[in-house]
């Protein structure tokens, strides 16, 4: 499985680092199989951080190998599971199972504001879901183990802007 990582720097070698604020899903390596996706986060973080230059660095996943030796949480959705899942990881109020890999849906800016209704009360789940449905949501594999690292197999990198 190709797999695309977007970033102001090249990654050649991913690491686990832990993250001053809260993610989607927790403390890992985030990819995503949507190479578009890749290249507008590798600007989002360049323009955020006023450093470096847009790179996406591509990478093989043997995802056969990971399905049968790791945990795996795979959303196929954005449903309540999903929600719960990313506000409480958000949160950084996650407490429970330990996963080698997580797959799913994208908290990104289009659907932040609902996500952030639904924190502050001023939606209901069942209303924060629906408006998740109507988004266009991409994929994000969050690879949060060093084993599950060991999986990913580095290609190669290139600057998006040329």
């Amino acid at each position: 499985m190709l797999l695309y990582h977007g970033s102001n720097v090249a990654v050649i070698t991913p690491q686990l680092i832990e993250q001053t604020r809260g993610l989607d899903f927790g403390t890992g390596f985030y990819l995503t199989t949507n190479e578009t996706q890749a290249r507008r986060f590798s600007q989002a973080v360049t323009d955020r951080r006023r450093r470096g230059v847009p790179i996406v660095s591509v990478f093989e996943f043997d995802i056969e190998t990971a399905q049968n030796s790791l945990s795996i949480q795979k959303f196929e959705r954005a449903d309540a599971d999903w929600l719960r899942f990313v506000v409480d990881n958000r949160l950084r109020k996650y407490r429970g199972k330990d996963f080698d890999v997580v797959i799913g849906a994208v908290a990104d800016d289009a659907v932040m504001p609902s996500i952030q209704a639904y924190i502050g009360g001023f939606l209901s789940e069942e209303a924060a879901i629906i408006s998740l449905e109507a988004s266009k949501l991409t994929d994000q594999v969050c690879l949060k183990s060093e084993k599950a690292l060991t999986l990913l197999r580095f290609i190669n990198t290139y600057n998006t802007r040329g």
